[in-house]
């Protein structure tokens, strides 16, 4: 199914602009955008993949991640085709990294109207949308027709991105998205440009807006490619930067393993990562956390004033230790975070 795209920008000669991400793509008739899946029909711009689920599961919240919102919760996440990034390393790219889609029904998966979505997350008692597994903001339409509905049957969404959304989606869809987990991939604008095409500075300035003037809950992920992006220097001013904007971000810094078209590096190691998550907490970050490996201790959440243990994790195993949620029961310190 195809839906008429709503941010488009229209130039000559039946050219469009697109305006959803930071590529603002000049696509002519009977052309597609990076992303693969916004394309120009003599002079009228569409999303192709409008309502096609191609993958679809209920999750819990924590796999994300998002460990302060609503810990334990049922989440239905939702993907389709496409992304406006070309990273080597994507652990999603049977999906992500479709490009030029016809509109074959047996290619573009099941139908998952925004209604039927609603219907589904009533009938299994999820209390949120998760938009994931491929970049939201190149399912922009689809995104925001069941980020409206879902908001008026009184269930949240959220977003798994990589950032690179425009301001213009993003104040269009700031008022019914309730949480977000950005990617922030790295910390220089080389390997945003040699590895994802794209940019580092949109990204950057998406994630200060969020969490400084809008009223979505961020958290923030950062894989650890070694050799790539984990250096010291380069973690250091990423947590620095990150503290700076916001002290309360949750960072969690997650393991590559060796996917897609990256099978000549190793996986990253638990030293790597423990490294890391000292590197986040001497930068001022209150709750930064491992992700991928097995770590209980710092898949957990502690007080950031007294260091109380609040939620124990294990996985996807969840044990709340506080009497009230979001308020630490050894010092009464406000934990941040979405806890009801």
């Amino acid at each position: 199914m195809r839906k008429e795209a709503y941010l488009v920008r229209p130039l000559r000669d039946g050219a469009i602009q697109c305006r959803v991400c930071e590529h603002f793509c000049t696509v002519r008739p009977g052309q597609a955008g990076k992303c693969g899946v916004r394309r120009n029909d003599g002079g009228t711009f569409y999303l192709t993949v409008y309502g096609n689920a191609i993958a679809l599961n209920l999750d819990p919240v924590e796999k994300k991640p998002l460990f302060h919102f609503l810990p334990g919760d049922q989440i239905l996440s939702i993907g389709t085709y496409g992304c406006n990034f070309r990273c080597p390393f994507c652990q999603n790219w049977n999906i992500s990294q479709q490009r030029e889609l016809d509109e074959r029904a047996d290619f573009l998966g099941r139908a998952a109207a925004p209604e039927m979505l609603i219907e589904t997350c009533r009938h299994y008692g999820a209390t949120m949308i998760a938009y994931t597994y491929n970049e939201p903001t190149v399912f922009f339409e689809y995104t925001y027709d069941t980020t409206k509905l879902a908001h008026e049957h009184g269930i949240r969404n959220v977003y798994v991105s990589n950032g690179f959304m425009s301001q213009e989606m993003l104040e269009m869809i700031e008022p019914y998205l309730d949480g977000i987990n950005v990617d922030l991939k790295a910390f220089t604008e080389d390997f945003y440009r040699e590895q994802c095409q794209a940019r580092l500075e949109p990204v950057k300035r998406n994630i200060r807006t969020i969490a400084q003037e809008m009223d979505i809950w961020i958290e923030v992920t950062t894989l650890l490619i070694p050799g790539l992006n984990d250096s010291d220097d380069e973690l250091k001013a990423m947590a620095e930067w990150l503290a700076e904007v916001d002290s309360d971000i949750p960072w969690h810094v997650t393991a590559f393993h060796p996917d897609y078209q990256m099978l000549d590096r190793p996986p990253t190691s638990q030293i790597a990562l423990a490294r890391a998550y000292e590197i986040g907490r001497e930068a001022g970050l209150h709750h930064v956390y491992v992700g991928n490996v097995m770590d209980a201790d710092r898949e957990s959440t502690y007080c950031p004033r007294c260091g109380e243990l609040l939620i124990q994790r294990r996985q996807y195993a969840v044990h709340e230790r506080w009497r009230e949620r979001g308020i630490c029961p050894h010092c009464g310190h406000p934990v941040a975070g979405v806890w009801s």
